[in-house]
Parts: structure tokens; sequence; C-alpha cells
């Protein structure tokens, strides 16, 4: 698989990316419709049923340190091997438990799946490192945008699998593990750079000199509440939705919409980084996300569940997307596998918290207050960016704001 694109194109690389990207979304899509519905058959009461839900996100948390490690240890192509082959053996395991109603088994099955999808995270980053330097917020956001077709593709595979086999959902699985080959595929072959040579001993400045660069904090903090915020307000919609006497059909409508509002921006949001700055589209994501929270104040009015979740997929986009390529200008080549892990640990872990308080958050407080009760996160993120813009605008003795050390 090797080409020569024209200077300037994006390198095949980011286009083979971008698949797996979709491979990725479009199987975490499946699970996340039948992961539910399968715990509600097999848990033992139906207050377990979507645990196996929150020990998948577990599981994508717990990877990212390690993913960072295998990268540093072995390099881009291996760490993906190893994550792709790590999903087919949760998937199988499910399977087992599926067939023998194993409740517990099923659980590991699904966190190993998680720990697949954590190190599938970093083909974002594997884009980077195929760019010339200034493609690389293009790229990022290319690979993003794989989550459009996820999003098509996904429900469609959810929905004509599932019925394959005698034991429900099995086809489902069967569906799932051949994503991650065809995943497997690609990724054996395709042309991956890795940011510092494989086992080298280089580690870069300390992280107390990294953790002080305001740049790389905001980030970081930028991409910790976007998808933290986005992940509360998402998980909560259905119940809010049922709750207000909408059948399934509007729910899975609204989170149609949510989806394609989250990865379909990507194809531009590169470009708009590079026009406006990171600072600036961080800002616009956080006005974003704002605005859709105020749209609860008119619920349970269909439209204000529509517009609303619309308006915090493309909030979660120009935050996370940007925050992302904001990140990779902050640290050298041989510092980028532990940055990149720590970012995606932290990212992830506050999206886990988010999901498990979705639930008890929305019963105590209602839609509406839940909504208003987060209001403040848009009104920290906002500062916090604006603080870091603000900083590197009055030091005219350091690099220009959107630059730094690749």
């Amino acid at each position: 698989m090797t080409h020569t694109p024209s200077p300037r194109a994006l390198p095949y690389t980011v286009w083979w990316l971008t698949l797996c990207q979709a491979l990725l979304v479009s199987g975490n899509i499946v699970l996340i419709t039948i992961t539910p519905l399968i715990g509600q058959q097999i848990a033992p009461s139906d207050g377990l049923a979507t645990l196996p839900v929150a020990i998948q996100m577990l599981g994508l948390t717990a990877a990212a340190l390690p993913a960072g490690w295998l990268t540093a240890r072995f390099g881009r192509r291996r760490t993906f091997v190893i994550g792709n082959l790590t999903g087919m053996a949760g998937i199988g395991l499910c399977a087992l438990s599926v067939t023998a109603h194993h409740f517990v088994g099923f659980n590991a099955g699904t966190f190993l799946i998680g720990t697949s999808i954590g190190t599938g995270m970093l083909y974002r980053f594997a884009a980077v490192d195929a760019a010339p330097l200034p493609q690389r917020d293009r790229a990022l956001s290319m690979v993003m945008a794989g989550g459009v077709l996820a999003a098509f593709f996904g429900p469609w595979l959810a929905v004509h699998t599932q019925g394959l086999s005698e034991t429900p959902f099995l086809g489902s699985l069967a569906g799932l593990a051949g994503l991650y080959l065809v995943a497997l595929l690609i990724i054996a072959r395709v042309p991956l750079i890795n940011p510092v040579k494989p086992g080298s001993l280089r580690q870069g400045r300390s992280w107390r000199v990294l953790l002080g660069q305001p740049v790389l904090a905001s980030a970081i903090v930028a991409g910790l509440l976007g998808y933290s915020l986005m992940t509360l307000i998402m998980t909560a919609t259905p119940l809010a939705m049922t709750h207000a006497s909408m059948n399934i059909e509007h729910v899975a409508n609204v989170i149609r919409w949510h989806v394609l509002a989250m990865f379909a921006p990507s194809f531009i949001t590169g470009r708009l980084i590079q026009q406006c700055g990171h600072t600036t589209m961080i800002l616009l994501g956080s006005l974003l996300l704002a605005l859709a929270l105020l749209c609860a104040w008119w619920a349970p009015a269909s439209w204000a569940f529509y517009t609303g979740l619309i308006l915090l997929g493309l909030g979660w986009n120009f935050t996370f997307v940007t925050a992302s390529a904001w990140l990779t200008t902050t640290y050298r080549p041989e510092e980028a596998p532990r940055v990149q892990a720590l970012n995606d640990c932290l990212v992830f872990g506050g999206s886990t918290l988010a999901s498990l308080l979705a639930g008890p958050l929305s019963a105590e407080l209602g839609w509406q207050w839940l909504n208003m009760g987060v209001l403040p996160v848009c009104v920290i993120l906002i500062l916090v960016v604006a603080r870091t813009a603000w900083q590197q605008r009055t030091r005219s003795d350091q690099a220009p704001l959107d630059t730094g050390p690749h």
C-alpha cells in the first residue's frame, strides 16, 4: 500500500486510517445497540442490564496509558495489531458467554473490546504523524470524519445481522468481528510513521515541564470538558425522551442526527482550524455546547431535543477535534506517545464518569435542571481557553498562539 500523493493531497495513509476509524465507530455503534439488550437477557437482574456498557467504557479508559507505552516500545503498527487482536478475543468471549448465558464472561469480553476501542482512538494521532506539518490539522480532522460513514453503516449492520443465528445477537457479534478483521488487514499493510523509534530510550522533557505549558494543559482540559459534557447529555437523552412519552423511533432519529452532527463537520474542521486558529474554534464549540444546553428549557417539545442534540454534536466536534489538534503542537516527537496517552486517559476517564452519572443525575434533577446544572462547564471551558489565548498573545518573545514543538 505505498503511494506517492501530490504535494497538496493528504497522504494515502490518512485515508486508510479514516476507513479504520469508520470501522471502529461502526463497531462501537453496534455494541451500544446490542449490549444493553444482551445484558437484559443474561443479567441476573434488570438493574445490571447496562453494566456491560459501563465495563466497556472502563476498558476504553484503561487502555489509554498502556497504548502509549506500547507505541513507544513497539511502534504504531504493532500497537494497533495488538489492539485489534484483543478486540477480536473480546468478541469471541462475548459470543461464548451469550451462548452459555454467562454474564460475568460477557462483561469480561466487553472490557477487552473497550481496550481495543481505546487503542484505536490513537488512529487520529497516527494520521498526524503521517501528514506534513501544514496538513496535520486536516489529517486529524479527516480521520474523525470517518464517523459519518459509521453513523449510517453501524445501525444498518446491527439490524441486519442480529437474526443471522438462532442464538439472539450472535450474528451481530460475528459482524463486529468482521469489522475488526478488515481493520486488522488494513493496519498490517498500510505504511505508518512512528513518532519515535520503537524501543528508543529518549524520553523528552519531564511531566512538570510538559504540564507547565499553558497550551498543553488547556488542550487537555478542553478535550476533557467537551467530551464529558457531550457524553453526559447524550446518555441522558433517551431517558428524557422516554419520560416525555416519545417512542423509540423518535429517540433513534435524534441520536442519528446527533451522531451526524458530531462527525460530519470534520470534513471542514481542519480547514477552519487553519483559518481561525485553535482557540477561536474551541470558543465557538463552547458557545454551541451552551446553546445546546439552553434548548432543554423548551423540552419536552420535539424540536428542542433535535436542535439541542445537533448543537451538542457540533459543539463536541469543534471542542474535541480542535483540542486534539491543539495538543499536537505542544510536544516533541519522543514525547508524543506518553502525552497522547495521558490526554486520552483523562478525556475518556471523564467520559466514563459522565456516562455513569447520567442516569442518577437525570433521575434526581430532571432533564431541564440537569442541563442548567452543567451550563457552568461551558463557562469554565471558555475562561480556560480565553486565558491561555491572552497569555500567549502577551508573550511577544515566545511562539505565536497556535504553534509549538512538533
